[in-house]
């Protein structure tokens, strides 16, 4: 695939199609190829690139995420097969992203996220997993690979829908700058740095300021993000580095509106909704020392240490006619480490390529809720003051074994415990529970095998396990004690088809169910009861019409529906926040040398906004425009998104008995200027 695009300069959406069609073409050199040198391996599981092509997964390389031009690292979604992003509106807090028919990653916890193989989920920030992506700065991405399903054994926890795993650039000398203004007073520069100081020793830096004035009333925002890391050769055979990231974000928002408001004034602000707002500061350390103990073998260990505080006002109906206000502050303080051995071997019937590795962390988290607050002054006792302890231990492995063309098996293997408490820092108004987590302990398999039927066509078929623990403070309740982890299993099927150079076809198929999921009996008791079962079909797709034209198309379907649950009138309904169908279709023409001109299509399907499907949502379509001239080493962009000023909500819910909407945003220009150095 790589030679299509060498023909001339691609378009951002095209890029990203070429990417994730060629991680499959990529696979099916001899896997002594596929997978890289040993010596440059600096994140656990590179060794098994290629065995990545018996599962759905999408990556994006640095030079693709740079076309895109992109502020949040999120807005890269789009192109990935059955993505979507349920965008709050609500600045400085995460958003949720849906991946094969779960509807609660990113703001809870069923999307894993990886930074340089470091988990950024967290276990007890507002839910169960909540990530955000804006301490990321897209400039400094060298690699992003998206895993659809529960596929991956490096990660576990919150690895259900899928995994996200970031790769920042770490090597090379190199000098990056985007600048860039837009509609509603907004500014973004970002900028990457990357100096090799001497031989064996590197300094690569990258640093993010956004701000925006909104496209509502009370809607400004600012954050802030700087990262660096050091590395240095300190023999032929061992290297270390060290690294560290701050991050600080401050924003006004808005709140939602009701249906009435959304017919009438869509970018107007409810009355009722206050100040609400959101505030954070994050920083992390990190330290890195990899050990080469054989050409074939590699000794990968890192420790660090997070420390977060994160404080959030959120107006909300509480009835018909009154709203309540409420403030959450969660300060957060994590210490991991880890090992894992990456090798190859050449055995007398195949390759192997593997990882083996041991991982652990310990996570603290001080939470404070109050409620009816009169715009951000308190008028009662926290309803929760606590603090949560999260501790984690872990062992994986994965192997890729291509014994022939027909037959490239890989297997992963995972293993979880956790453990942890609750205690109360303070007086309590409300009822949940807080005591000690009892230990859990789950094994998770992975089995996939992917086949060279021809040199145009190669099949894919997988089965893997992931699990979710009791979510929020269940997990730290007696009547918790017995439960047995919520279990996701996953079977697909899928194939690559290259009939001819230009045109590419990758298709999968799925099946995921869960069982033993945990609803609340009374409070305090909980128990196992509940299944799901979500099916769908994920299609990328690229055409070369010509030389100067190219058309993408990415679309995913998901049908979630509860087979079983304690309430009969819930089975056979839709599991709610989960579009049927997201398509992204794009065009890119190249009529002039240096000039590229792109189309972007977007639609967006129906979902159920709630539990009985009595409400939901009809979903939306919107039309993007781009224009790009390039001349090295700059490139002047310009793009008009949401081109048709159409009114859409990019989230509906469902709040104190009143259906609510965040208006998506309207007719949007940007433009900039990215320079390479």
């Amino acid at each position: 695939m790589r030679s299509i695009a060498s023909r001339r300069r691609r378009a951002p959406a095209v890029y990203a199609l070429l990417a994730a069609l060629s991680q499959h073409a990529a696979a099916q050199s001899p896997a002594p190829d596929a997978a890289p040198q040993l010596r440059a391996v600096d994140v656990k599981g590179e060794t098994l690139r290629a065995a990545a092509a018996s599962y759905s997964t999408t990556t994006l390389e640095a030079e693709e995420i740079q076309q895109q031009h992109v502020s949040q690292t999120q807005d890269l979604f789009r192109h990935v097969p059955g993505m979507h992003v349920q965008n709050y509106q609500l600045s400085g807090v995460a958003d949720t992203i849906v991946l094969r028919g779960f509807g609660g990653g990113g703001h809870g916890g069923d999307l894993g996220v990886v930074l340089d193989g470091i988990p950024l989920n967290e276990a007890m920030s507002h839910a169960d997993g909540y990530v955000d992506f804006n301490v990321i700065v897209p400039l400094e991405i060298e690699r992003l690979r998206v895993f659809r399903g529960p596929v991956s054994a490096l990660y576990g926890n919150f690895n259900r829908a899928g995994l996200v795993a970031v790769e920042t650039r770490k090597r090379g000398a190199y000098k990056d700058l985007d600048l860039s203004v837009g509609s509603h007073g907004s500014v973004d520069v970002q900028a990457a740095l990357g100096r090799r100081i001497r031989d064996g020793e590197y300094l690569n830096l990258a640093a993010q300021h956004h701000r925006t004035d909104g496209f509502r009333a009370q809607s400004q925002s600012e954050r802030t993000t700087l990262a660096g890391r050091w590395t240095k050769a300190v023999t032929p055979d061992l290297e270390i580095a060290l690294s560290a990231r701050l991050h600080q974000a401050d924003g006004d928002n808005p709140g939602y509106v009701t249906a009435a408001q959304f017919a009438g004034d869509p970018y107007g602000k409810d009355p009722r909704a206050m100040n609400d707002g959101a505030k954070k500061h994050f920083g992390t350390v990190r330290a890195d020392v990899n050990y080469q103990i054989a050409p074939d073998l590699k000794l990968l260990s890192f420790a660090y240490a997070t420390r977060q505080d994160f404080t959030r006002w959120f107006s909300r109906p509480a009835n018909a006619t009154t709203w309540r206000q409420r403030e959450e502050n969660y300060d957060r303080d994590v210490f991991g480490a880890g090992t894992s051995l990456n090798g190859r071997a050449q055995t007398a019937w195949s390759p192997l390529n593997w990882v083996l590795g041991v991982e652990t962390f310990r996570e603290s988290t001080d939470y404070q809720y109050f409620d009816d607050l009169a715009q951000r002054a308190r008028t009662a006792g926290a309803i929760n003051d606590r603090r949560s302890r999260l501790n984690s231990l872990s062992a994986f492995t994965e192997i890729e074994a291509p014994v022939h063309r027909l037959f490239k098996p890989s297997l992963g293997l995972r293993w979880d415990r956790f453990s942890g408490d609750c205690s109360r820092n303070g007086p309590e108004t409300g009822g949940d529970p807080c005591g000690p987590l009892n230990k859990v302990t789950h094994t998770s398999p992975k089995l996939g095998v992917r086949s060279d039927v021809f040199p145009e066509l190669e099949l894919r078929a997988s089965w893997a396990e992931g699990f979710a623990l009791p979510n929020t403070f269940a997990k730290y309740a007696l009547g918790a004690a017995d439960l047995d982890p919520n279990v996701f299993r996953q079977t697909e099927v899928g194939m690559q088809w290259k009939p001819r150079p230009g045109i590419s076809l990758d298709v999968a198929a799925y099946r995921l169910t869960s069982s033993d999921e945990i609803r609340t009996v009374a409070p305090g008791v909980y128990e196992n009861d509940g299944e799901t079962r979500r099916t769908g079909v994920e299609i990328s797709a690229l055409w070369a019409v010509r030389r100067d034209l190219d058309l993408s198309l990415t679309y995913g379907s998901a049908n979630a529906e509860v087979t079983a649950s304690a309430n009969p009138a819930l089975v056979g309904k839709r599991v709610a926040a989960v579009p049927r169908h997201t398509t992204t279709a794009s065009a890119a023409w190249s009529p002039l040398a240096n000039w590229t001109g792109t189309v972007t299509w977007r639609r967006v399907g129906s979902y159920a906004v709630n539990a009985d499907n009595s409400i939901g949502y009809g979903g939306y379509n919107t039309v993007d425009l781009g224009l790009t001239w390039r001349a090295q080493p700059y490139q002047v962009y310009a793009t008009v998104a949401n081109v048709t000023d159409k009114v859409y909500a990019s989230t509906a819910s469902l709040i104190g008995g009143q259906q609510l909407f965040a208006p998506g945003a309207p007719r949007t220009l940007k433009v900039g200027v990215q320079m390479q150095f």
